[in-house]
């Protein structure tokens, strides 16, 4: 019997939870809420960036990504082409304090209906 497909998106970082990235905050190491600093906020500002709907903040109506309109698309590489667009796109546009060094989108091996999108990026010098 074949298992069954669910689609979902989701951002996975080792370091950081969507759920617990708002606002430039975070824990401290005592267990209280903190301010995140340096590479931290870049880092959890572009986990919010990918994970927010353009429309879904009213006074920024287009900020966001449009990753979240491949939810239901095959995963094929006009998919993933597509991935690689919205991404960069939103990037480019609303994190300036970044730059690119490598973005892919790949169907994973083990799991065909998982389509994983790999961004290195440094910051660049304030």
């Amino acid at each position: 019997m074949r298992r069954p497909v669910y689609r979902a998106w989701r951002f996975v970082h080792p370091d950081l939870d969507a759920g617990q990235a708002f606002a430039g905050l975070g824990y401290s190491s005592k267990g209280g809420i903190a301010m995140v600093q340096d590479d931290q906020a870049v880092r959890q500002a572009v986990l919010l960036l990918l994970s927010t709907v353009p429309g879904e903040r009213v006074m920024r109506p287009d900020y966001g990504c449009h990753v979240h309109r491949l939810v239901f698309a095959p995963n094929d590489d006009t998919t993933a082409g597509l991935a690689i667009h919205y991404v960069k796109r939103a990037l480019q546009r609303w994190e300036p304090r970044i730059e690119i060094l490598e973005l892919d989108a790949s169907r994973d091996s083990e799991r065909p209906e998982l389509l994983q999108i790999t961004l290195t990026y440094r910051v660049r010098a304030t």
